[in-house]
């Protein structure tokens, strides 16, 4: 009987190794195409083994022999018969989810296995700066970077920026799209993207730090020229008097 058990264990383990032991995960753009490839060498028996490529375990998108799509996928999936891949057009957020190619006969097999995330284009992000502060001659700013109801505010210099505070989400916002604000090219960077799209907003420091100087400039010359209008109003009186001979 050990004997018996020996060969069937190595068996098991062979079909274990000869099958994807997981799904490899695929980030699509809204809209977009994707092939998917069958994980191993395929050869099918005649008159015994059908290829199917399936959705969600249970939904049929293709088979071979004969060449057939389903009709949920007319127009939208091509099977490619010469490497038995999968070709998706157009997908949309629906069609999320997990597609299996297996092989089925008198030993049914699974030689594909893809998790199909599709995902929107990100929105350009808002970067907008809080206030801005120079200490021994550094010119320090904090900023918000914001896009689809997540926020990050940031403390940033012309070489760095850290995170202040914890990251703001929305309800309905999910682990992605993400936020980073970063410094580059003498630019304080906000970075919005998921695994498919990106987009930023950016401003240059410079600009920032010498707009603030010139705010101070501007300040200090209407205090120093500017006079109460009680005294300007007394000088009127003055000179009024000394011309009509008060």
């Amino acid at each position: 009987m050990a004997t018996l058990c020996f060969p069937i264990a190595i068996l098991l383990t062979l079909l274990h190794q000869a099958e994807p032991s997981a799904e490899t995960s695929v980030f699509v753009l809204k809209r977009q195409d994707v092939r998917l490839n069958v994980q191993t060498n395929v050869t099918l028996k005649d008159d015994v083994d059908v290829l199917f490529w399936k959705f969600n375990t249970s939904v049929n998108v293709v088979k071979f022999p004969p060449k057939v799509t389903f009709n949920r996928y007319q127009g939208r999936a091509e099977l490619i018969v010469e490497d038995f891949s999968l070709l998706l057009k157009n997908l949309q957020e629906g069609d999320s989810g997990l597609y299996e190619a297996v092989v089925s006969g008198n030993n049914d097999r699974n030689i594909a296995k893809y998790l199909i995330k599709v995902q929107e284009r990100v929105e350009p992000p808002v970067l907008t700066v809080n206030s801005v502060s120079s200490i021994n001659g550094t010119c320090n700013m904090t900023v918000a970077c914001r896009g689809q109801n997540t926020s990050v505010n940031s403390s940033c210099n012309s070489s760095t920026c850290s995170q202040v505070g914890r990251e703001s989400r929305g309800a309905e916002t999910s682990t992605v799209p993400l936020l980073s604000v970063y410094v580059a090219g003498g630019s304080i960077i906000c970075n919005h993207s998921n695994q498919v799209s990106w987009a930023n907003d950016t401003k240059e420091i410079k600009t920032i730090c010498h707009e603030k100087e010139g705010d101070k400039e501007d300040h200090n010359y209407a205090v120093t020229v500017g006079m109460p209008g009680p005294i300007i109003h007394v000088i009127i009186i003055f000179v009024g008097c000394a011309l009509i001979g008060c």
